[in-house]
């Protein structure tokens, strides 16, 4: 029986499939923003437990223009996070803060948030349904049929409900949107993980390990806490519950390994599972008087898996959070990317309403979510792989890292993927920690899947001689675009002015008095140049004004011009769009002798 105060209509404006952050934000941007009927329909009464509870610094800004941040931070279900403490050999675990080249360069400490998911979810979805979202619990959709204007959607109890546009929100068991035409599959990983946790209460905090390498202990700034051992990983986290009637931070610890080890460990046996956390070097310290305040282990299967379409523009529907992609939780982003691609989602359907826009302007943003969002899950899953690599090289006797150190062929990777590859770059947080501080792309293993996929995508050699211009077919047009990811407080990988970088660090000191200081991509479109074919238009590359796309196409557009006499005037960002051109045929290459 729904839970909620909400009355059911018959139709609304945008029906959403899942109440959790990536649905009850969408929920509360629209209604915030626009005045569309928006319903929520989740088949669990919350509060419900769920899985991944750490968050990566992306997740603040989105709470904050969701206008939920303060209200959660008026909760009870929370503890502040600064960074991280990734152990993965015997040496000295290493450290850091989020985005910690900035830190060093302006003192200010990004952050986010460890969390109690079970009340962290309801303030999400309470805070939508306060903003005039309808919200239903205990209500299950279980069909959604597609039309030219208005979609029928029906509920478990056989109610059918119509509606403008429906949003699968509703994780990674998805299967209502796609109608049995899109599937989840793995990407370019072999990767099938399951993760085996529970909660404990009589942990130490992990910025109380001791170790002159602690730099999160002297001011007492809570990590996360990652460490791998012979059967794979495990996680450590500290969470606000209710045990026993009694408010008390508890530790979340699972591990992440796979069918074959659990052949041989049987991490869902409480006692072995205790057993094989108290023999782990730094952890052992952390868990020595820890009891569980449940008797039994929680698991969950099926990780990096990715659907072959995030929306569709002619049906009018959009896969948001897990329902669209989920990336092994190596790096605790799965609930901020969700909520990123929420405010993407938020912007697309605001659009789409807009009477100003043409409908070859709502087709392209509703492109751009679309390819854009996937290539940053093909280039995010590529990441964490090429990570799984590196931490294989550091367990060479183990049976599950050696399965993680599976190579991934060049010539698997799709023009796709070299467009991710050449738009996308690691995550600068991410680099680091693969590489120990050095943030040098050349210190990663060049047999990793994400070195091995760039390497392809970024070798095109030029000579001083060759010519280049635009392909027979090629055209540009100017429109709009969402720039996706779009990630807001967070530093750029492209240069960018000192007083942006300034205003970086006011954002941090407080998100909610300086929300203005960080930009927001994903408030609104901007202008772009699409260059693509007459012969296949979904042949397309789509250039930002940053990108320098516009004077590309003016200098190949006049001719052939030799490659010596424009290499030197091309920005970083324009010799990427030149390669990008070059990979999808708009742009000819002619071989000189």
């Amino acid at each position: 029986m729904a839970t909620s105060i909400s009355e059911r209509s018959d139709e609304y404006d945008v029906v959403i499939m899942g109440g959790g952050p990536a649905g009850s934000t969408l929920a509360a941007m629209l209604c915030r923003e626009t005045r569309l009927r928006v319903a929520v329909f989740d088949r669990e009464i919350f509060p419900r437990e769920h899985i991944g509870e750490s968050g990566a610094h992306p997740l603040v800004p989105v709470l904050q223009a969701s206008g939920a941040l303060e209200k959660v931070l008026a909760s009870e279900c929370w503890i502040k996070k600064f960074g991280g403490i990734y152990q993965w050999d015997n040496d000295r675990p290493f450290v850091g803060f989020f985005e910690h080249s900035d830190y060093l360069a302006d003192g200010v400490h990004r952050w986010t948030i460890h969390i109690n998911r079970a009340e962290f979810d309801t303030v999400l979805l309470d805070h939508a349904e306060s903003c005039g979202a309808h919200v239903f619990q205990g209500e299950r959709i279980v069909e959604f049929t597609p039309g030219p204007d208005v979609s029928d959607v029906r509920l478990e109890d056989g109610t059918a409900i119509r509606t403008r546009y429906f949003v699968d929100a509703s994780g990674r068991a998805n299967q209502i949107a796609a109608r049995g035409t899109t599937h989840d599959k793995q990407w370019l990983s072999e990767y099938r993980n399951i993760a085996v946790w529970s909660h404990y209460r009589n942990c130490k905090p992990a910025q109380q390990a001791a170790g002159d390498w602690n730099i999160f202990r002297a001011d007492d700034l809570s990590p996360i806490y990652a460490v791998a051992f012979d059967h794979g990983w495990v996680w450590y986290i500290p969470t606000p519950r209710l045990v026993d009637d009694a408010r008390e931070t508890v530790w979340s610890i699972g591990i992440v390994t796979n069918p074959e080890s659990l052949t041989r460990m049987d991490l869902r046996d409480p006692q072995i599972f205790h057993k094989a956390i108290q023999s782990i070097p730094v952890l052992r310290d952390l868990v020595a008087d820890a009891t569980p305040i449940r008797d039994e282990m929680l698991t969950a299967t099926n990780y990096s898996r990715v659907s072959d379409s995030f929306g569709s523009f002619p049906e009018r529907w959009l896969a948001v959070g897990d329902a669209s992609y989920f990336v092994d939780p190596l790096f605790s982003s799965g609930m901020s990317f969700a909520v990123t691609q929420a405010w993407a989602a938020a912007l697309v359907l605001r659009k789409s309403i807009d009477p100003d826009i043409d409908e070859q302007g709502k087709r392209d943003i509703w492109r751009d979510y679309d390819v854009e969002w996937r290539r940053m899950a093909e280039t995010w899953a590529l990441s964490i792989d090429q990570w799984y690599y590196e931490i294989s090289r550091s367990h060479p006797d183990s049976p599950y890292w050696s399965a993680q150190a599976r190579r991934v062929e060049s010539d698997i990777a799709t023009e796709g993927t070299f467009q991710a590859l050449l738009n996308t770059a690691l995550v600068p947080d991410l680099l680091n920690i693969m590489t120990k501080n050095s943030r040098d792309p050349r210190d990663l293993s060049t047999e990793g899947p994400y070195l091995r996929a760039f390497t392809a995508a970024d070798a095109l050699e030029l000579g001083p001689d060759d010519l280049l211009a635009s392909a027979p077919h090629a055209r540009i047009r100017a429109g709009i675009a969402a720039d996706i990811p779009g990630f807001k407080g967070m530093s750029p990988p492209f240069d960018v002015p000192q007083h942006i970088r300034d205003g970086l660090a006011d954002y941090w000191r407080d998100p909610i008095a300086n929300s203005d200081s960080a930009p927001s991509p994903l408030a609104d479109t901007v202008a772009c140049h699409r260059i693509y074919s007459v012969e296949s238009p979904e042949i397309e590359v789509r250039c930002l004004e940053r990108d320098g796309g516009w004077e590309l196409w003016q200098l190949l557009g006049s001719g052939p011009v030799r490659w010596s006499d424009v290499a030197d005037d091309l920005t970083v960002l324009q010799g990427r769009t030149l390669k990008r051109l070059i990979h999808a045929g708009l742009v000819v290459v002619v071989p000189v002798a």
